[in-house]
């Protein structure tokens, strides 16, 4: 887009949001159990960490799993 259509730009941008409303939820999940991972690594509990690790990929899939899904489900449609 170009810079001389903000208002169209701010549009689409709200339209994704409407249309994925669980992602950016699901990368705040990815993130705070990635984060709290880190952390029980860096205080020694390995064995919650990788426990932990292991969470983070599964959230992280399901989050890949619904890009998918609302692009397969707003995609062209004919």
């Amino acid at each position: 887009m170009s810079t001389s259509e903000p208002h169209m730009e701010n549009f689409l941008n709200q339209k994704k949001r409407i249309k994925n409303p669980l992602v950016p939820v699901g990368a705040l999940m990815t993130a705070g159990v990635l984060t709290a991972g880190l952390v029980s690594f860096r205080q020694g509990n390995s064995r919650l960490g990788q426990l932990l690790m292991r969470a983070r990929v599964v959230v992280q899939g399901a989050t890949v799993a619904l890009m998918v899904g609302t692009a397969y489900y707003y995609g062209e449609k004919k």
